[in-house]
């Protein structure tokens, strides 16, 4: 991986990678079973990192892809400079791969994630060789109650980040974190992630993905697509994500008898669905390439027609 600089000696797997003209990241590239095998590209959610959302299932996936995750702009120890945007977040993930040499990958997003991925595929078709979108959605507005809702918390989110000093805020995430993840080791985890974020750029975060939706885009996406879907989700709710489903042409759903939060509180069982996901998304990549290139032209034609002269 060059150009990069190791953080930490402990830490082999996560290096700091200097995208040129946008700033340093922090990413991780394992090698595959094989020079030519697929190569994954892990886009973590909103308020995670890279490691905390998919450090679990990272030697899972090395025995069939070559591997690469990285932090989000505000996120962890990603780029710091600059606002936040899922567009940025897309290029940001493009600049990465660039500097790594590789041409196309599949891209894999979760949460968050999955709204990076489908602006990837939208903003560098040709890069994209398929598309896994777990625990995910097409459209994140939500009804009118929700939207006045989330609205509400973050005015009083940023009165509380404005009035209150930063180690009283750091003793309620503190309390909050202990609520909700039993696990002591997950739980200093999480804190600990949580103290790196750019707090400017997780509200901006927050806001980009409750004002998301590529419904009227993401019907015309051209590669294989495979939706993993937690059918016990109440954060990006099932409803929301068989809408994905359905928007998607041809996709094919893995199936996860869990929670938004499966990806760390019962690793075991995510790394299935993931690990089966990512092997279908390349399966179907490599048969398909000719149909594919098809398709994408008929697309693009169709849309000329269409435009008013």
């Amino acid at each position: 991986m060059t150009p990069a600089t190791l953080i930490e000696p402990n830490e082999v797997r996560w290096l700091a990678v200097d995208l040129p003209g946008r700033g340093t990241t922090y990413a991780c590239d394992l090698p595959g079973p094989s020079p030519d095998a697929p190569t994954i590209v892990l886009l973590h959610g909103l308020m995670a990192t890279g490691a905390l959302n998919w450090g679990p299932h990272l030697d899972a996936l090395t025995d069939r892809f070559r591997v690469v995750a990285l932090d989000h702009r505000g996120h962890g120890r990603g780029i710091v400079d600059g606002p936040f945007t899922l567009e940025d977040c897309a290029d940001g993930a493009i600049a990465l791969v660039d500097a790594l040499g590789i041409e196309r990958a599949i891209f894999v997003g979760y949460s968050m994630g999955g709204p990076i991925a489908q602006l990837i595929w939208r903003r560098h078709p040709e890069r994209v060789s398929a598309l896994v979108l777990c625990a995910t959605a097409a459209d994140f507005r939500g009804t009118p109650w929700r939207r006045m809702s989330m609205t509400a918390a973050a005015t009083a989110e940023r009165f509380l980040s404005a009035a209150l000093p930063r180690h009283i805020r750091a003793q309620g995430q503190r309390s909050v974190i202990g609520g909700l993840v039993a696990d002591p080791v997950l739980r200093q985890e999480v804190l600990e992630a949580l103290g790196r974020h750019d707090e400017t750029a997780i509200r901006a975060a927050a806001r980009a993905v409750q004002t998301f939706s590529s419904t009227t885009w993401i019907g015309e996406v051209d590669v294989p697509a495979v939706v993993v879907l937690t059918e016990r989700d109440r954060i990006v709710t099932p409803a929301q994500q068989w809408a994905l489903v359905d928007l998607l042409p041809e996709t094919l759903v893995v199936r996860v008898d869990a929670n938004h939060m499966v990806a760390r509180n019962d690793p075991e069982r995510f790394s299935i669905a993931l690990h089966a996901a990512c092997v279908l998304a390349a399966e179907r990549s490599a048969s398909s390439t000719e149909p594919r290139q098809r398709h994408r032209w008929w697309r693009r034609w169709s849309r000329r027609r269409r435009r008013p002269s």
